[in-house]
């Protein structure tokens, strides 16, 4: 399609579904007419509802039936063994006394994927970066079992009082929270194992969630996110105890907060590597968004669609830190 052409059905096609052109022209050259509209009309449509079994309160074969009793539909997530689709009958997922006692954690399946990617391990230390309100860090310390330590920062005053809450709840109590800017990290002195850095974006993939976002952000401000991102990534690299993993994600589909960030950081840091991710889902990275040839170890990372997944749209990517462990 050529670029005027381009615009043209960019404009038509984003007054039709409310979007702004900019939009429509970037989806248009990444998945073509046909994938642009499929993708817009499951934005249309309402995300499942998923839960996250906490097992350091409950075990999962303990609430389920006590979940079924109350009119809950339960569907386990493939690769996920303590994730579920859950069909709450009209209640709020947050009403049932199982969930004020943290048997479960209301959480996006994207969400719950990037701590199994993680792969923490008992007695590791680990920090989560932007961490509030709570999801990964809970989740990160459920798989550790309560052992070694979660460092969970987030610089969001108001957030990092869901953050605390959430820990409370879920009976975590192998975290530490910190006020902070990420950026800084590197003034704490201490050298993690594993750093989960789920980036403030500019939430493009969150459009089936919040329709406002249809609208909401320019390209400046995807550039703005994708330079703080860049930071971040810095600070978190310059952290990382060699031998370290580092998972990367947005909510984002923008190739801007995701594919060239980490071509960015691949041209920089010869140390880093991406690394295969072992679980099943989405589909791979893109190497060549906009017809711009990226690294082409770029189809280790992953992606979650809306019209492919059923999920919100989100990105996924794990990194080496080579050299020795410490």
């Amino acid at each position: 399609m050529q670029r005027k052409e381009l615009r043209s059905k960019a404009k038509e096609i984003a007054k039709e579904y409310g979007y702004l052109p900019y939009m429509i022209e970037r989806y248009l050259s990444l998945w073509g007419e046909d994938g642009t509209k499929q993708f817009l009309e499951s934005c249309e449509e309402p995300i499942r509802t998923a839960i996250r079994i906490n097992q350091l309160r409950i075990e999962i074969d303990d609430l389920i039936p006590r979940l079924k009793e109350k009119g809950v539909h339960l569907q386990q997530i493939p690769w996920l063994k303590e994730g579920f689709w859950a069909d709450f009958s009209g209640y709020s997922p947050g009403a049932l006394f199982e969930h004020m006692l943290g048997y479960y954690y209301v959480q996006g399946v994207p969400s719950m994927t990037v701590s199994r990617v993680l792969g923490p391990q008992s007695h590791e230390t680990i920090m989560d970066l932007a961490a509030a309100p709570g999801g990964k860090t809970t989740h990160i310390a459920q798989i550790m079992q309560n052992t070694g330590k979660v460092i969970a920062i987030d610089q969001d005053r108001l957030r990092i009082t869901s953050l605390e809450s959430n820990i409370q709840r879920c009976g975590v109590i192998n975290s530490v929270v910190l006020r902070g800017d990420a950026r800084k990290i590197e003034q704490l002195g201490i050298r993690p194992n594993r750093i989960m850095l789920d980036a403030p974006c500019s939430g493009e993939g969150l459009i089936p969630i919040d329709a406002s976002r249809k609208t909401s952000k320019s390209m400046a401000d995807i550039r703005y996110c994708a330079t703080r991102q860049e930071e971040m990534m810095e600070a978190a690299i310059s952290t990382l105890a060699p031998g370290g993993i580092l998972v990367y994600s947005t909510c984002s589909i923008a190739p801007e907060e995701n594919e060239f960030v980490i071509d960015n950081i691949l041209r920089k840091h010869e140390e880093v590597k991406l690394s295969k991710i072992e679980l099943e889902f989405g589909s791979q990275g893109i190497c060549d968004p906009y017809g711009v040839e990226l690294d082409q170890s770029l189809k280790l990372t992953r992606r979650f669609l809306p019209h492919k997944d059923g999920t919100e749209g989100f990105f996924i990517s794990k990194m080496v830190k080579e050299g020795e462990s410490e």
